[in-house]
């Protein structure tokens, strides 16, 4: 019989994601040594190599691949049992929420965090950046209870619940901006999902190979501020940005107008909780003008 030490699981991880046995070291305050003999106990008990060992050229074989997922899934429930084992008295429940990067980002999100907690006493809350496209299948293996998402999925027995309305307005750091001007200036493209690309490809005038292709928001707002270019964003992100007239919406362009759901599965364990979380709505800027 195999036992899992999650140790070597996390030493799995840490050279997946930095590819170099002494930086994978260094991160963990182990030895080098010491983060080869796990990463060798790991594979002799799966029965597989997991990396392919060069000088300076370290890379997951096939088996590392499919181990890849559900190290990393297994390593997210040891986290949530071990909160969930822990709670006390003064927090007696838990709530993993998940969500993209870029809504973590929104202007706005922090307070309806904070509106949950003076709201739902003895409440404690895992809150988990998840690329979009995992959302479902995290919800559907119960790595989160419930998910933020500006387009939610269709799936059978889950429920869906608006909280919010916003927009994507096109800015630019140049002031007095107009379909006609910009059609010169570098585009910012902020992945927005399946329903804004095809938005976003209807305007002819943004028609260009991007100049900066991102995920993040605020990589794709600091960039709008100090060069001159112009990009979709949230209005939760730019609002503060166009206030301090750090950036100026574009006269005339098209205004996207979009919703923050959040999704959670019809027969929840925790079903009485989110009910309470779903009266509670973020208090964010729906549009900068």
């Amino acid at each position: 019989m195999i036992t899992l030490d999650t140790d070597l699981l996390k030493t799995f991880l840490e050279v997946t994601k930095t590819r170099h046995f002494g930086r994978a070291a260094e991160h963990l305050f182990l030895t080098q040594s010491a983060v080869s003999f796990r990463v060798r106990q790991l594979e002799s008990q799966l029965g597989n190599p997991l990396f392919t060992r060069q000088r300076h050229n370290v890379q997951l074989t096939a088996a590392g691949e499919r181990l890849l997922p559900y190290a990393e899934a297994i390593l997210q429930t040891w986290g949530r049992a071990k909160q969930d084992v822990a709670l006390t008295e003064d927090y007696n429940s838990q709530i993993t929420i998940g969500a993209s990067a870029l809504i973590w980002e929104f202007d706005g999100i922090s307070d309806w965090i904070n509106g949950i907690y003076d709201t739902i006493s003895g409440l404690a809350l895992r809150l988990e950046s998840i690329p979009r496209q995992e959302l479902a299948k995290a919800l559907l293996e119960k790595s989160v209870d419930l998910f933020i998402t500006s387009e939610p999925p269709k799936i059978d027995g889950i429920r869906v619940f608006k909280i919010r309305d916003y927009q994507l307005q096109l800015v630019s750091s140049t002031p007095n901006s107009t379909m006609e001007t910009i059609q010169s200036m570098p585009l910012v493209y902020l992945d927005w999902g399946a329903r804004f690309a095809i938005q976003h490809s209807k305007i002819a005038e943004l028609q260009k190979t991007p100049i900066l292709h991102t995920h993040s928001s605020k990589m794709a707002l600091d960039y709008l501020m100090s060069h001159s270019s112009i990009g979709y964003l949230p209005a939760p992100v730019i609002n503060q940005s166009v206030d301090n007239k750090e950036l100026y919406v574009v006269e005339g362009a098209p205004i996207m107008e979009q919703e923050l759901y959040l999704v959670w599965q019809e027969k929840s364990e925790k079903a009485e909780l989110i009910d309470q979380i779903t009266n509670i709505k973020p208090k964010m800027v729906t549009s900068s003008v």
